[in-house]
């Protein structure tokens, strides 16, 4: 699995874990909807960090607890 489709199936467990749609979790990451749309569903090919970031912190979580998911432990290693 590429590290773009594990990050959208993060995002969605997560949502779903909160109670909370796409558009919440956007507001409460103080990012554009479309930014988090394009990431839970695997369209943003490259995700940056720091936006990972602004989603754990609205959600109020850790970065290391985002990525404590078994989906991170086979990503295939793209070059």
């Amino acid at each position: 699995m590429k590290i773009n489709e594990a990050i959208g199936i993060r995002i969605n467990k997560l949502c779903t874990e909160y109670k909370i749609s796409i558009n919440k979790l956007a507001s409460m990451s103080c990012l554009t909807q479309s930014t988090v749309q394009h990431l839970a569903d695997g369209r943003s090919k490259n995700p940056k960090t720091l936006t990972i970031v602004r989603i754990c912190d609205g959600l109020g979580i850790k970065l290391k607890d985002f990525y404590d998911d078994p989906i991170f432990d086979d990503i295939d290693r793209e070059d």
